[in-house]
C-alpha cells in the first residue's frame, strides 16, 4: 500500500484576541488507503475535513493544526512522527502538492519554467536541461499555448486557468509517488477542465502516480477517482468504490450530496436597464491588444445577467471595467440613468455604494484579523454614519437575512465555514443598499448542498430587495438555475446575447455547443464518451 492512513485525528487551536485559546477536533478516526496507480476521491462540505487530511499525507497541518493521533504510512513508514529533514526529503519528491489557488503559490518575480521546475532540480531528481524537456511535456499534455515558450512567460501574463495547469505540471514535473490534487479544477472552465481531467488521468495511468483528489465536485470525481470517501464534520460518512457513491450511496448525506438538484427560477420579461454597457472596449496598460472588444450588455432592476466563457474570455475583465478598476478606452457605461466615469477615482460615493462586487474566494476578501461584525459594520458607518446601537441592530438584521443569526457578530473568519465566509462577503454588500452586486464566481469554491443554499439566498434577497445581479461564472448549471439572460463571452467579444431560453435553445454556435456539452455529468464514463464524440466529429471535419 502506498499511502495507509489509520485512525488519524487532527486538532487545531485558535487564539482570539482577548479570549481563552479554542480547540477544535477537525478530523476525528478517519482511516484510507491508496495503492499505487489507484485515485481515491475525498468529497464533502466546507470544513468537512478533506484539505486537512490531504495536507496530513505530507504530514503538514497548517498553522495551529496539529496531527495528535493515528499512523500516515507512506511506501510503509509512519511519516507523523518524522524530522524536518526526513519531510524536507519527501514534500517535492516522493508526495507533491497541487493547491486550489494557483494565483497565491505562483512568486510573480519568476517565470513559470523556473518555478515549475525549481523542486525536481532541488531533489536532484534530474538535471535542468531533462526537466525543461519534461516541463515542456508536461505543458502540451496539459492543453496549454505554445507549450514550447509557455515557460518563458511571468504569471501575471497568463490566466487563471492556465496558472492552475502550471501548477499541475510542477507537481508532475519530479515523478512523485503521490500527488494531492486540492481542488485543482475548481478555477478553470468547463472546456479546459475537460483537458486537465484527461491529462491527470493519462499522467496517473502513464505513471503508475497514486493520487488524492479533494473536491466538492461529484461529477468532476466520478471521471478520475477510483475510490471516493465521503466526509462531514471531521469525520467519515461512507467509504466505497465510485460506482457505489455514484450510483447506490448509502447513508443519507451521502444520497443527498448525490442527488442535488438545479434550482428552477424563470426567466422575468426584460425591463428599462439598471447598467447598459455599450460598445466597451478595454485593454491593459502597457499591452497593444484589446481584451474586450466592442461589448454591449444590458441589466435590468431585479434581474439577473450571466456572463459565462472559458478562462481568459474577458468575464472578469469586463467586471473590472464596469466597477472602474481598468477605464475603457471605448464606449459607455450608464448605471441608475447615469454615465460613470472610467476610472474609479472620478466617481461619487453614491457610485460606488450603489454598485457592489462579492468576490470568488471570501477567504482573501476579509480582513483576518477583524470579526464578522466589524467586517459587516465598515460600510453602514462609511455610507450612512451608523454607530451604537444603530449600527449593531443592522448588523444582525444583515446577519438574519443571511441566515447566521445570532453568535456570529462576534466570530472571526478563520472560526467560519467557506459558505458561512460567503455569506459574510454577501451581506457586507447588502449593508451598502447597493442596486447591482457583481458576484465573481461567488459559488465555484463551494460543495454543491453550500452553493446550492447560497444561490437560493442571493435569489431570495433578489426578491426581496429588488437588487440586479451580474453573475460570472464558468458553471452553466449555476447559470441555468440563476439567469435571466446569458452573454456567452469568447476573446474579449460577446459571441451569443439574449434571454435564457433563447441563448439555451439550438441551434447554437460553435463555442456555446462546447461550453455546453463540456459540463460534466455525475456518472462514470461520461468524459471517455465526450472524448470519444470530440474525436469521431475531428475525423469527419
Amino acid at each position: 500500500m502506498l499511502l495507509d492512513i489509520r485512525n488519524l485525528k487532527i486538532e487545531a487551536t485558535s487564539y482570539p484576541p482577548g479570549e481563552p485559546p479554542r480547540h477544535v477536533v477537525l478530523v476525528d478516526d478517519v482511516s484510507v488507503a491508496v495503492e499505487k496507480g489507484r485515485v481515491l476521491g475525498l468529497i464533502g462540505e466546507s470544513g468537512a475535513g478533506k484539505s486537512t487530511i490531504g495536507l496530513s499525507a505530507m504530514a503538514y497541518g497548517r498553522g495551529g493544526v496539529r496531527l495528535t493521533g493515528g499512523q500516515i504510512l507512506l511506501n510503509g513508514r509512519d511519516i507523523r512522527g518524522a524530522g524536518p529533514g526526513a519531510l524536507r526529503a519527501l514534500r517535492g519528491k516522493e508526495v507533491t502538492y497541487v493547491a486550489q489557488s494557483a494565483a497565491a503559490a505562483f512568486n510573480p518575480a519568476k517565470k513559470l519554467m523556473e518555478q515549475v521546475i525549481e523542486t525536481t532540480l532541488l531533489h536532484g531528481v534530474m538535471g535542468r536541461a531533462e526537466a525543461e524537456v519534461r516541463a515542456v511535456e508536461l505543458f502540451r499534455k496539459l492543453g496549454l499555448p505554445n507549450p514550447e515558450t509557455f515557460g518563458n512567460r511571468y504569471p501575471h501574463q497568463v490566466s487563471g486557468g492556465q496558472l492552475q495547469r502550471a501548477m499541475t505540471a510542477m507537481a508532475l514535473c519530479p515523478k512523485p509517488d503521490l500527488v494531492i490534487f486540492d481542488e485543482p479544477t475548481t478555477a478553470l472552465d468547463v472546456t479546459t477542465q475537460i483537458d486537465v481531467l484527461v491529462a491527470i488521468k493519462q499522467a496517473i495511468r502513464d505513471t503508475g502516480v497514486a493520487a488524492l483528489y479533494i473536491t466538492h465536485d461529484l461529477a468532476v470525481v466520478a471521471q478520475v477517482a477510483d475510490d471516493i470517501l465521503v466526509l462531514r464534520h471531521g469525520k467519515k460518512v461512507e467509504y466505497g468504490t465510485t460506482d457505489q457513491i455514484i450510483n447506490a450511496p448509502r447513508e443519507p448525506y451521502t444520497k443527498a450530496l448525490v442527488s442535488v438538484r438545479s434550482i428552477e427560477h424563470h426567466e422575468k420579461p426584460q425591463a428599462n436597464a439598471v447598467l447598459s454597457v455599450q460598445n466597451v472596449t478595454a485593454r491593459y496598460k502597457g499591452t497593444t491588444f484589446d481584451v474586450l472588444k466592442n461589448v454591449t450588455v444590458d441589466l435590468a432592476p431585479g434581474q439577473t445577467l450571466a456572463v459565462v466563457g472559458e478562462s481568459g474570455s474577458g468575464k472578469s475583465t469586463l467586471a473590472r471595467v464596469i466597477t472602474g478598476l481598468l477605464p475603457a478606452t471605448a464606449g459607455r457605461i450608464t448605471f441608475a440613468g447615469r454615465a460613470l466615469s472610467p476610472a474609479l477615482a472620478a466617481r461619487s460615493k453614491d457610485d460606488l455604494r450603489e454598485l457592489q462586487m462579492i468576490y470568488q474566494m471570501a477567504d482573501t476578501a476579509m480582513n483576518p484579523r477583524q470579526t464578522v461584525g466589524t467586517i459587516i459594520g465598515r460600510p453602514l458607518e462609511f455610507y450612512f454614519g451608523l454607530k451604537g446601537e444603530a449600527k449593531r441592530q443592522r448588523i444582525q438584521e444583515l446577519l438574519d437575512q443571511i441566515e447566521m443569526g445570532k453568535g456570529f457578530a462576534d466570530r472571526y473568519p478563520a472560526e467560519l465555514s467557506g459558505g458561512q465566509k460567503q455569506r459574510v462577503c454577501i451581506a457586507r454588500a447588502l449593508a451598502a443598499k447597493p442596486k447591482l452586486i457583481i458576484c465573481d464566481e461567488v459559488t465555484s469554491a463551494l460543495d454543491p448542498l453550500v452553493a446550492d443554499g447560497i444561490l437560493k439566498l442571493l435569489l431570495d434577497l433578489q426578491a426581496r430587495e429588488g437588487v440586479a445581479y451580474l453573475f460570472i461564472t464558468h458553471d452553466l448549471a449555476t447559470v441555468k438555475a440563476i439567469a435571466d439572460r446569458i452573454a456567452v463571452m469568447y476573446r474579449g467579444q460577446v459571441v451569443r446575447y439574449g434571454g435564457k431560453t433563447d441563448v439555451l435553445t439550438p441551434p447554437f454556435d460553435d463555442y456555446t455547443d462546447l461550453l455546453l456539452s463540456s459540463v460534466p455529468e455525475m456518472r462514470l464514463g461520461w468524459l471517455e464518451e465526450v472524448l470519444a464524440t470530440r474525436k469521431m466529429a475531428s475525423a469527419g471535419n
